[in-house]
C-alpha cells in the first residue's frame, strides 16, 4: 500500500497515463501546482512522449500504463486515455494504493463505473472525474446568482453543446461503439449535464426520455479536425445528436441537447438557459475552447443584469481541487470516491436505453 502525504511538507508525486490533448491538459495543471512533482508519463506515440519527457523533466516515460502504476514512489496518477481504458486502468491504480483523477466520462457505462466507485472505496482512495466546465467563470458566476435565490425557484432549464463538424476524427475510437460507449451524448453531453445538475443544486433525476441519431457520421459527413484521435478504420456506430427530455424531484425539468454534427452555425454553441419563479438567465459561449466568447444574462422582475464573471479555472482548477482532495487527508478521502460521476454516467445509460427502446424510463 502506498503511503500518500497528507501535509504540504511532502511533494505529491503523480503520473500521467495518456498524451492525447486532455493528458496535456492534466500535465499542464500539474506543472502550475505548488508541492507536486510530475515523476512518470505513460503514451503510445514514442516522439511526442519524448518531446514532453523532456519538456517537463519527467523522470519515467513508458508506453506501458501497467509499468507507469508499478512505479513505487508514485502517490497518485490521471487517466486520461479513451473511454474504454479508464475503468481498468483506474481499478488497477487504486488497487495499488493510487489515488486516481479520471477524465469524464467515468466509464463506458455505470456498470464500468460502479466498479471503479467500489475499487475507491475499498482501497480507501481519492476517485474524481475532471468536469472541467463547471469550473469556468460563466458556470461559476451563475451558480452563485442561483445559490443567492436570485432566480427563485428553478422549474426549467436547457443547455446544449452543438457543433457543425465536430465528429472527433471519423473512423477513430470516438465512432466506435465498443470503445466510446456512446457518441456525443457520453463525449460532450455528460459536460452539460454535469454543469447543468451543478447549477441546479443536485437534484434528483427521476426518468429520462431521449432521442438519438446517426444521420450525418455515417455518411463520412461532419468529420472534425484537430481533435487528435488516430484513426482506426472503425464504422460510424454511434450516434451524432442526442436530446433528452429529464424529469427532476420537486417538479423541474432539464432539456440536454448534444451534437457533433448538424447543419447549424459553424462555431461550437454551449447554452444554458433557466426559468425561474422570480427570474431567468441565459449563459452562452460562442467558438472554439481558446478563441469562445462567454455572455451571461440574468432577467428578473426589478432589472436585467449581467453579472460579473471571473477567470475560468478549467483542467487547472479540476487537478487544484483533485490535490486539495488527496492533501486534505484520510478523513476527507471518502467524500471523493467518484459517486457524482457514478450518478452522472447512469442518466446517460438512461437516456440510451430510452432512445432504443422509444419510451421513458424511470430511475
Amino acid at each position: 500500500m502506498q503511503h500518500t502525504p497528507s501535509s504540504p511538507q511532502r511533494r505529491l508525486k503523480v503520473g500521467v497515463v495518456g498524451i492525447g490533448w486532455a493528458g496535456r491538459q492534466h500535465l499542464e495543471a500539474y506543472a502550475n501546482s505548488a508541492g507536486v512533482e510530475i515523476v512518470a508519463l505513460a503514451g503510445m506515440e514514442p516522439d511526442l512522449l519524448a518531446e514532453l519527457r523532456d519538456e517537463y523533466g519527467i523522470p519515467h516515460a513508458v508506453e506501458r500504463w501497467e509499468d507507469l502504476i508499478a512505479l513505487e514512489e508514485l502517490d497518485a496518477v490521471s487517466v486520461a486515455v479513451p473511454t474504454f481504458l479508464h475503468a481498468p486502468i483506474t481499478v488497477a491504480a487504486l488497487e495499488r494504493g493510487l489515488h486516481v483523477l479520471s477524465e469524464k466520462p467515468i466509464a463506458r457505462n455505470g456498470d464500468e463505473g460502479r466498479r471503479m466507485v467500489d475499487a475507491a472505496r475499498s482501497a480507501g482512495r481519492v476517485l474524481e472525474v475532471a468536469f472541467n466546465h463547471r469550473r469556468r467563470g460563466d458556470i461559476t458566476a451563475l451558480k452563485r446568482v442561483i445559490d443567492d435565490g436570485g432566480l427563485g425557484r428553478p422549474y426549467y432549464a436547457k443547455a446544449s453543446w452543438l457543433r457543425r463538424s465536430g465528429i472527433p476524427s471519423l473512423g477513430s475510437w470516438f465512432t466506435n461503439r465498443e470503445m466510446a460507449g456512446g457518441g456525443p451524448l457520453a463525449d460532450i453531453g455528460v459536460h452539460v449535464l454535469d454543469y447543468a445538475l451543478h447549477l441546479l443544486g443536485e437534484p434528483k433525476v427521476l426518468s429520462v426520455s431521449a432521442s438519438a441519431y446517426s444521420e450525418l457520421g455515417p455518411q463520412g459527413r461532419g468529420g472534425g479536425g484537430g481533435y487528435g484521435a488516430q484513426a482506426m478504420g472503425s464504422a460510424f456506430e454511434v450516434e451524432d445528436f442526442a436530446s433528452a427530455f429529464i424529469r427532476l424531484e420537486g417538479g423541474a425539468t432539464l432539456l440536454i441537447e448534444a451534437g457533433w454534427a448538424a447543419y447549424r452555425d459553424a462555431d461550437d454553441l454551449l447554452n444554458f438557459r433557466i426559468y425561474g419563479t422570480d427570474g431567468g438567465a441565459e449563459l452562452t459561449r460562442v467558438g472554439g475552447p481558446r478563441d469562445a466568447v462567454e455572455a451571461l444574462h440574468v432577467f428578473t422582475e426589478e432589472g436585467d443584469y449581467d453579472p460579473e464573471v471571473g477567470p475560468s479555472q478549467g483542467h487547472q482548477g479540476v487537478v487544484d481541487d483533485f490535490v486539495a482532495a488527496v492533501r486534505a487527508g484520510e478523513s476527507e478521502w471518502g467524500r471523493h470516491d467518484g459517486s457524482l460521476a457514478l450518478g452522472r454516467a447512469r442518466i446517460i445509460d438512461a437516456c440510451y436505453a430510452s432512445a432504443a427502446q422509444h419510451r421513458e424510463i424511470q430511475l
